[in-house]
């Protein structure tokens, strides 16, 4: 059984929503965001979506984009990012870890390379936001021939002559993105997102994570309570972009680690979010 398969029997067993912080790999540097991998599941993440920096990423907001920019500043390349996997899985052999990007660096690194490596590393799922299911022969289908699952996106405007494709080889879990605009951008509504579930799962046997402008623990327990799983990404880079010291500025306090330990602090209280939720709707309820 996959890493991610484990996790999701074990969500169901404990009948609980799982937290999947996003981070950018290399931001702000190679030795901090290895730090910073390694002490997630720690402060609560069940799975980890660890961002692959890329030059136009076009389905990122102003915070994502930044933190690829620093971490392409700091050198981090697709290689580095499978070295921070490597490194991870030194510590870590359970928690899942999954590649998201754009196809771009995938292609250049070569995709037979890039999935013996990613295997070897201990990569478990790869969102790719730009390869539509037109595409799958590229990429998708490879994968998962590796044993890596290949996650597909899901929006607002994903209707119901589209969802079959999006579905046909999906595997792991299905991402809906609750907002139909670029990271950070702020959630759907409320119960336009909970139909939005309850459709997917209805129409596949994949849990279903969601992503995309949650930033508050009351965002992460809301979504908690029909989602699989809750995907926080730039309300986390936000955190740690406002801890780094400023350029030409002396660090204090520790520089980078300051900015590791805000992440972690904010990890931990929507990770406590999102494992309440469900308990306490039960307890609403009764």
């Amino acid at each position: 059984m996959s890493r991610i398969a484990r996790l999701f029997e074990t969500l169901a067993r404990e009948g609980r929503a799982g937290f999947a912080p996003f981070i950018m790999g290399g931001d702000p540097d190679y030795g901090a965001s290895l730090k910073l991998l390694r002490a997630l599941p720690g402060a609560g993440a069940d799975l980890i979506e660890l961002g692959v920096a890329f030059t136009d990423p076009m389905a990122d907001g102003p915070a994502i984009q930044a933190a690829g920019l620093r971490a392409l500043d700091a050198g981090q390349t697709l290689a580095k990012t499978l070295g921070l996997v490597r490194s991870f899985r030194e510590k870590d052999d359970r928690t899942p870890i999954v590649l998201m990007g754009y196809y771009n660096p995938f292609y250049a690194y070569g995709v037979d390379r890039f999935l013996k490596e990613a295997q070897a590393a201990g990569v478990d799922g790869l969102i790719i936001v730009d390869l539509p299911p037109e595409e799958d022969a590229e990429l998708c289908l490879p994968a998962r021939s590796a044993g890596i699952d290949f996650i597909r996106l899901a929006t607002p405007t994903t209707d119901d002559a589209r969802l079959p494709a999006v579905l046909k080889n999906a595997s792991g879990f299905i991402y809906y993105v609750s907002v139909a605009g670029v990271t950070g951008a702020k959630t759907g509504a409320r119960a336009a997102v909970d139909q939005a579930v309850a459709r997917l799962k209805a129409a596949s046997a994949l849990p279903v994570a969601v992503g995309f402008g949650i930033k508050t623990a009351e965002d992460a327990a809301a979504t908690a309570r029909l989602a699989d799983l809750v995907v926080v990404g730039s309300a986390l880079v936000e955190r740690l972009a406002a801890n780094l010291p400023a350029r030409g500025v002396e660090p204090q306090g520790g520089g980078a680690d300051s900015a590791v330990e805000a992440v972690l602090a904010l990890t931990r209280d929507l990770s406590a979010a999102v494992r309440r939720a469900r308990r306490e709707k039960r307890e609403g309820s009764a």
